[in-house]
């Protein structure tokens, strides 16, 4: 055998070995990959050796509390508050961040005032104005747009995860499984949010909670009409009986076509919502940054006495424009 064949069988040998440890290599990659996105993180705390009562006291999240002697309109905003926060992720109660939202308005606001007076600029009504607004925007609108964003994105995640969980929960009952283990096949199979979620309602069973009022509860903290519908099928079922396998295929089914219904009518209307939240979140921002980088702009005028009136014109017909154009793009389905 000649040179240039040892040569020849050497290199396809190293080519062969090369494509091997490739090979060996995305594969543990994607195989580690794939077992860190299927454990949620109520399974990642139980590994880590956290108690499993501890882990549902901190993965556990208020549900909506419905005060007594406070105005409707307030209590249902308080409730809508809450269950803004449980998309979110957000642990800390409703009151609690109200409270640190108020802290935060006064607070910016007397830096404006302190600031104002030491750099010459009188104390007048519409600089009070002023710096009451630039403390509400900051302590209020922004990280209500912040959380807001937070639970769309987590909102969004568990609609597309629900039909799924479902599929495995009608699975695991086809297959005999009751239906506290077929929940917790859910589990241990789904990633988060709703992995978690199921996983606090089998916790809760577990501690001797009733069945339906931990899926109640789940529904509750939640608020979307696909769970509500799994919790009444599961509850008529366990009233009067029958197939809730096939209820539970059906809902899916149902569920998929709302959904695939709810995407063509986003995409159809994603003009005017893209342009809703231009006008609603620019001024805004555009207010906040002109003030940060160039507050003399506004000071200067705020000591004139037309512009409390002014001012305030102007943040009632913003009010007008911002409800206005959510009813416009409040598109039921």
């Amino acid at each position: 055998m000649n040179d240039a064949a040892i040569r020849f069988l050497m290199m396809l040998a190293l080519f062969a070995l090369v494509v091997l440890l490739a090979q060996a290599v995305i594969g543990f990659v994607v195989e580690r990959s794939g077992k860190s996105r299927a454990v949620n993180r109520r399974l990642r705390l139980i590994e880590s050796g956290v108690d499993r009562e501890a882990v549902t006291s901190l993965l556990r999240k208020s549900l909506p509390r419905r005060l007594e002697g406070v105005p409707p309109w307030a209590a249902s905003t308080l409730q809508s508050f809450r269950r803004l926060l449980n998309a979110a992720n957000i642990g800390m109660g409703e009151l609690q961040l109200l409270g640190l939202m108020l802290v935060g308005a006064v607070t910016v606001m007397f830096i404006i005032l302190v600031a104002a007076g030491l750099t010459g600029f009188p104390i007048t009504l519409g600089v009070v104005q002023l710096g009451l607004v630039i403390g509400i925007v900051v302590a209020f609108l922004l990280p209500w747009m912040v959380i807001t964003r937070l639970a769309d994105r987590r909102r969004r995640r568990m609609e597309q995860q629900f039909p799924i969980a479902l599929d495995i929960f009608v699975r695991g009952l086809r297959s005999g499984h009751p239906i506290p283990a077929a929940l917790q096949l859910l589990t241990v199979e789904m990633e988060d949010p709703i992995g978690t979620e199921f996983g606090i309602v089998t916790d809760e069973i577990a501690f001797g909670l009733d069945l339906r009022e931990a899926l109640a509860r789940m529904a509750e903290r939640w608020g979307l009409p696909d769970m509500h519908m799994f919790v009444v099928s599961v509850s008529v079922q366990m009233e009067t009986g029958g197939n809730l396998a096939e209820i539970l295929e059906n809902l899916s089914k149902v569920i998929r076509d709302r959904a695939s219904m709810f995407m063509k009518v986003r995409a159809l209307s994603s003009e005017g919502r893209m342009t809703a939240v231009i006008l609603t979140a620019l001024p805004i921002l555009a207010f906040v940054g002109l003030f940060l980088t160039n507050p003399v702009f506004y000071l200067d005028v705020a000591t004139d006495p037309i512009f409390f009136i002014g001012f305030g014109g102007l943040i009632l017909l913003y009010l007008v424009g911002f409800f206005t154009i959510r009813r416009m793009i409040d598109l039921k389905v």
